[in-house]
């Protein structure tokens, strides 16, 4: 396994009321510690499985995870856990936690729950603006997307692009939504990371048609919009994966 901890880049991972990780784990924890750190290290890991530090079959041992962060092994036996509740992360007898290998299979099942999932958040997010939610946010990330597209900024047009549908969902105002699709962008960075094979400009055009319908509260349009966007990006994602997943 990795001996270093993963990169984390600005933007990418977040949480409140976090311990810096050079913090010496020391005395007695409350709950509330322990669940910061398990926070953490979730995090973190899932930061390394998107970024390929943690490369699938990757064994994700308790111990060297907790030297390695510097906590000790229950935050780090929470994460794991999460991790495994989230598709990261599979446990075998013997084995233990290992990074769970990809499908092409998983990969079409991603696409079939954002045609359903996200679609209807596009169609709300529109709702929303239409009664004066600001939209502000979404139109900052797609041109902070446009931007990285411009520098060539290939890991960042994929980040940016995942928080630009993220906070579609967000828009939604629908808070049961809002939770349930949090594992669903983590699993959209790593597999658009490993297949990043469609036009960045296409995808831009896409995302700003897209921007106008939400944002000008056209509900109809953004849902068919988002269909067509989620749809069209399948088959390249596919195709590019194709050599390296199993069915």
């Amino acid at each position: 396994m990795t001996r270093h901890a993963p990169a984390v880049r600005a933007g990418a991972v977040s949480w409140k009321g976090a311990m810096p990780m050079s913090t010496p784990v020391t005395g007695t924890l409350n709950a509330r510690d322990d669940e910061a750190r398990a926070e953490q290290v979730y995090q973190l890991v899932l930061e390394g499985i998107v970024a390929g530090e943690y490369a699938q079959g990757t064994r994700l041992r308790e111990r060297e995870l907790s030297e390695l962060y510097n906590v000790s092994r229950i935050p780090v036996r929470e994460a794991i856990q999460r991790l495994e509740q989230d598709g990261f992360v599979e446990t075998f007898p013997r084995r233990g936690a290992v990074v769970r290998r990809l499908s092409l299979s998983d990969v079409n099942d991603l696409f079939d729950v954002r045609l359903c999932l996200e679609t209807f958040a596009a169609r709300m997010a529109a709702v929303q603006v239409a009664q004066g939610a600001p939209g502000e946010s979404l139109q900052e990330l797609l041109d902070a997307g446009r931007q990285a597209i411009d520098d060539g900024r290939t890991d960042d047009v994929v980040r940016l692009s995942a928080a630009f549908h993220a906070e579609i969902v967000r828009l939604s105002a629908n808070r049961l939504l809002i939770e349930s699709v949090k594992p669903l962008f983590g699993r959209m960075r790593w597999i658009f990371g490993l297949a990043h094979n469609r036009s960045s400009e296409l995808q831009r055009d896409e995302h700003v048609e897209l921007c106008k319908a939400i944002l000008g509260g056209h509900a109809d349009l953004a849902y068919s919009l988002a269909y067509t966007h989620i749809e069209l990006g399948r088959e390249p994602v596919l195709r590019g994966l194709a050599g390296t997943l199993e069915p």
